[in-house]
């Protein structure tokens, strides 16, 4: 498992009965996870007085109970400054395991010794771009949704990357790959977060069962001679990181030298000491194993 263990702002106290106990900078969070189907004791006391729970409907969706909470606030991790905004369907505006990934894509940008351009699709709210760009990348951010895209910009300003090189795309990501690939456009690293279902700006409707495959052999039509680093990442129930890892083998590494490592993204809990599932990534490396 890779495990997001260098946040200092961001901490999870506790899991019991399908919840975690969340530590937001300044904030306590309580919010739904489908993978704690575990029970144990709720001995942390912020189990009863955390500023904001979201809690489900048995009709569907769901709400926050805000006891004691902004509208939004400020995380670090590392150089980097996020926005943290709660949304709905218990959403903060940030995926704090991905941060083993963004690690990930610095370390290899910042070892590059040539300048990398970076493709980050379906982008959400740029995590990943914003890691990329301080490495010193050129990122192509893509989302097609025009919130995610502002709130994007939003953490690039607060981490300092304003004036950065990155180009910020709303639009369908496979529509933009065809026309990429018509454009002639080439890039040293993809990106790729997924969601299980959605739709674009134009109704385009989106499975990552039924779409995925294809996909990722669009994409590989739009990478470099010389490319650095594929990363797929998934929190698709029931696709597995073996299951990805075999599509990015055949469609990527049939073309490229390299190879993949497929793994779990995980997140330490405090109090029991273990790690919280959070979700799967495959990583390629290009050129031969280190």
């Amino acid at each position: 498992m890779w495990i997001a263990d260098k946040w200092k702002d961001y901490i999870i106290l506790d899991t019991s009965d399908g919840e975690k106990l969340e530590i937001w900078g300044k904030y306590s969070l309580i919010r739904p996870d489908p993978q704690v189907i575990w029970k144990s004791d709720k001995k942390n006391p912020l189990w009863k007085k955390a500023d904001a729970s979201y809690k489900r409907s048995r009709t569907g969706g769901g709400a926050w109970n805000k006891n004691s909470l902004p509208e939004s606030w400020h995380i670090n991790y590392r150089d980097l400054t996020f926005q943290v905004k709660p949304m709905g369907f218990k959403h903060t505006g940030l995926f704090p395991e991905q941060a083993a990934n963004w690690d990930f894509c610095r370390e290899l940008i910042e070892n590059a010794g040539r300048e990398i351009n970076v493709l980050n699709l379906f982008a959400y709210t740029g995590g990943a771009t914003v890691a990329c760009a301080k490495a010193g990348a050129k990122v192509c951010h893509v989302d097609a949704s025009k919130g995610m895209v502002a709130s994007a910009k939003e953490n690039a300003r607060l981490s300092g990357l304003e004036n950065a090189p990155i180009r910020y795309i709303v639009d369908d990501c496979k529509k933009f790959i065809e026309r990429e690939i018509k454009r002639g456009r080439k890039y040293d690293a993809i990106i790729m977060d997924p969601p299980s279902y959605g739709r674009g700006p134009t109704g385009e409707v989106w499975k990552i069962e039924e779409n995925i495959d294809d996909f990722v052999c669009l994409c590989s039509q739009v990478l470099s001679d010389n490319p650095l680093f594929f990363l797929l990442n998934s929190y698709t129930t029931g696709l597995s990181a073996s299951t990805m890892k075999y599509i990015v083998d055949l469609k990527i590494l049939t073309k490229w030298d390299g190879y993949s490592e497929a793994d779990e993204l995980g997140l330490p809990v405090k109090d029991s000491k273990l790690a919280l599932p959070c979700g799967s990534s495959v990583r390629v490396h290009f050129g031969k194993r280190g």
